[in-house]
C-alpha cells in the first residue's frame, strides 16, 4: 500500500487499467492482430518473398523482375502463380520462399475446378468470392485498411474536435454563441445525402471519405472539450496564470488542455470502432472505397447476394465483430482507468 501511494498519477491509471483483464488481453491481442497486418504484402501475396535462381537471389515482393530474367519468354513481368515459371524456379537446384498465403487481394484463382464463390478448400482456406478472389487475403488487406481508415479519421476529427471546442469554452460569449449555431446548422445536414451527392461527382476514394466524414465527425468532441474549458477558465489557477501575464495560448495548451484531455481519451477507442463500423457500411452500399479495394463492407454485400456462400459472411462478419468487441473491451477498460474514485 505505501508503494502505491508514491505512484504517479499515470502509474495509477495504468494499474487500473490491467486490472481489467479483458481491456488489458484485448489491447495485446488488437495491437498485436494490427501489426501483423501491416506486413500484408509479406503475409498474403502472389508474389514469392525470395527466390534463388542461378545462384542468384532476387525480392519479387519488393522489385519487379521481367519473366525473361528467370528463362522464360515473355518482356512483361513475371506470374509466379503460373505452372510454367513455377516449374522453372524450381527445378535444378532453384527455389523460391513463398508468403503464407500465396494470394494478394487481387489474386483470381483460374485453378480451381469448382465455380465461383467457391468453398473453403486446402487451395483457399477461406474460399473464394464471386470473382475467384481468396477471401483470406482479401480480409487481411481489408482489415488493415478499416484500421487505418479508423486511425486517421479519428486523429483527425479529434484534432478539429479539441481546437473547436477549446475556442468555444476558453473565450465563451458571443463566439461560443456563433459556435453553438453554427454546429446547430452543420449537424442538421443529412449527411448520408451529401456522401451520396459527392460519391456521383467525384471519382471515390479513401481520402475522398475521410474528408467527407472529417466534417461532421468533430461535433460531438468539442462539446465536452468546450464544457471541460468551461468550468476551467474561472478557477484560481487560470486566473493567477492570466496575472503572472501569460497568453490566452499559453493557458489553454499548457495548464486548460492537460485537465480536458480525459474524455477525448476515454471516447478514443469508441471513435475508432465507430469508423470502422462507418467504412463497412458506406461499402455494403456501394458509397466507399473503389471496387477494386479490399473492404470489409464489399464482402459483407458479396454475402448478402450470394446466400449459399457462407464463407464470405461468416468470415468477414467474425472479423469485424472480433476487432469491435476488442475496441469496446480498450474502452471500457480506459474509461475505469481514468477513473479516480477507484481504487
Amino acid at each position: 500500500m505505501s508503494d502505491i501511494k508514491h505512484l504517479s498519477p499515470g502509474q495509477r491509471s495504468w494499474l487500473r487499467f490491467k486490472a481489467n483483464r479483458r481491456g488489458y488481453y484485448s489491447l495485446w491481442i488488437f495491437s498485436f492482430v494490427f501489426v501483423l497486418s501491416l506486413f500484408a504484402e509479406v503475409i498474403s501475396n502472389d508474389k514469392p518473398l525470395l527466390v534463388h535462381y542461378q545462384n542468384e537471389y532476387y525480392f519479387p515482393v519488393f522489385i519487379s523482375y521481367k519473366e525473361t530474367e528467370f528463362g522464360g519468354d515473355f518482356e512483361t513481368e513475371a506470374d509466379y502463380q503460373d505452372k510454367y515459371v513455377r516449374n522453372i524456379l524450381t527445378r535444378n537446384g532453384n527455389w523460391m520462399l513463398e508468403p503464407l498465403n500465396s494470394f494478394n487481394h487481387t489474386t483470381i484463382s483460374y485453378d480451381s475446378d469448382l465455380p465461383n464463390p467457391a468453398p473453403p478448400s486446402d487451395y483457399n482456406l477461406l474460399g473464394t468470392d464471386d470473382r475467384g478472389r481468396d477471401v483470406l487475403a482479401r480480409l487481411i488487406y481489408g482489415f488493415r485498411l478499416s484500421i487505418l481508415f479508423a486511425i486517421t479519421l479519428t486523429i483527425i476529427g479529434t484534432v478539429i474536435g479539441i481546437l473547436a471546442g477549446m475556442v468555444q469554452g476558453y473565450f465563451g460569449g458571443r463566439i461560443d454563441l456563433f459556435f453553438q449555431r453554427f454546429i446547430e446548422v452543420w449537424g442538421s445536414m443529412p449527411e448520408l445525402y451529401l456522401l451520396i451527392i459527392f460519391a456521383s461527382i467525384f471519382q471515390p476514394s479513401v481520402w475522398l471519405l475521410i474528408i467527407l466524414l472529417s466534417m461532421f465527425g468533430w461535433m460531438g468532441l468539442s462539446d465536452y472539450v468546450r464544457a471541460e474549458f468551461l468550468k476551467g477558465r474561472n478557477l484560481d489557477y487560470v486566473k493567477s496564470a492570466r496575472a503572472l501575464g501569460l497568453t490566452d495560448k499559453g493557458i489553454m495548451l499548457r495548464h486548460l488542455l492537460p485537465n480536458s484531455l480525459t474524455p477525448v481519451i476515454t471516447f478514443m477507442p469508441f471513435r475508432v470502432s465507430g469508423a470502422i463500423l462507418a467504412l463497412t457500411s458506406l461499402d455494403y452500399l456501394g458509397l466507399g472505397v473503389p471496387p477494386d479495394t479490399p473492404s470489409l463492407g464489399e464482402l459483407l454485400s458479396q454475402g448478402k447476394e450470394n446466400i449459399s456462400a457462407w464463407w464470405l459472411s461468416l468470415s468477414t462478419f467474425g472479423v469485424l465483430v472480433g476487432a469491435l468487441m476488442m475496441l469496446i473491451f480498450i474502452g471500457e477498460a480506459v474509461r475505469e482507468a481514468l477513473d479516480t474514485r477507484r481504487a
